[in-house]
């Protein structure tokens, strides 16, 4: 869903396989080996959580990729063994062994890496500088898009916004009551995770809720920032970017429904 020539908005899901969808989402009596490639065509992005727990094959990335229609991006979490550690900048063959496992094989259906910080993790400016330091900016000649996720009230700061600026990296727009909402766009790209949805809405959120996000989505393709959303530094650059958001709520039976209810809005 192209908004200009120059960037995309594409909205999904936390992963493809669970169960409360079958019958909801997922058809009655489609077979399990088949979620992967219905999602995929009623949503336009979906991002990866196995990765995070555990290494997967590059058989299974490109088998993943396979299933997908053309357009279609995965996002993918980083295991976390990066970034649930003491020390950040001790991270680098963690790093190495996440990226090398063989995410290169999902080819150009391979969209943002998400690293994910425990909420306990505090801002360190320097543990931080050294953490981003590490992440490439290729892997197997793939380039690679960064996105940190971060769940404690010290990144509220802006020596955190302007340090991933300076390294290019994205901070995500995670829509949660338990840990600040960052808006700045420091990166090539915008990546939301939205949180606050509803089970008992049959499309997650209420319509109003779907609207406010459909605008701010179109505000961060068009390169600029919501305004309903306050920034804790400078106006980014009018440049257009993709924009890649998910709708992972506790529950997340609706989930589907609320991703494809913002697909038909944009």
């Amino acid at each position: 869903m192209s908004m200009t020539p120059q960037s995309h908005i594409r909205i999904g899901i936390g992963g493809w396989t669970f169960e409360p969808w079958r019958g909801v989402f997922y058809p009655p009596g489609l077979k399990h080996a088949e979620e992967l490639a219905y999602a995929s065509r009623h949503v336009t992005s979906i991002e990866i959580n196995s990765t995070y727990y555990s290494t997967q094959s590059p058989a299974s990335f490109a088998k993943w990729a396979a299933s997908t229609p053309e357009g279609f991006r995965f996002a993918v979490k980083a295991s976390r063994f990066c970034t649930n550690r003491k020390v950040l900048g001790e991270a680098g063959e963690s790093v190495a062994k996440f990226l090398g496992q063989g995410i290169a094989e999902l080819g150009d259906r391979l969209g943002p890496i998400l690293w994910q910080f425990m909420a306990t993790k505090k801002f360190d400016e320097a543990e931080f500088d050294a953490f981003l330091k590490l992440l490439p900016a290729k892997q197997d000649g793939l380039p690679l898009t960064h996105v940190l996720e971060v769940r404690n009230a010290s990144f509220a700061d802006p020596a955190f916004v302007a340090l991933c600026k300076k390294h290019g990296a994205a901070i995500c727009v995670s829509e949660n009551d338990n840990y600040p909402l960052i808006a700045d766009a420091t990166g090539d790209v915008v990546y939301c995770r939205l949180l606050m949805g509803s089970d008992t809405i049959e499309t997650g959120y209420p319509p109003e809720g779907l609207d406010a996000w459909a605008k701010r989505f179109k505000a961060y393709a068009a390169g600029g920032v919501p305004a309903d959303l306050a920034q804790l530094g400078p106006a980014p650059e009018k440049t257009p970017r993709d924009v890649y958001a998910y709708v992972i709520h506790e529950g997340k039976v609706r989930a589907p429904a609320a991703a494809m209810a913002f697909i038909a809005r944009l």
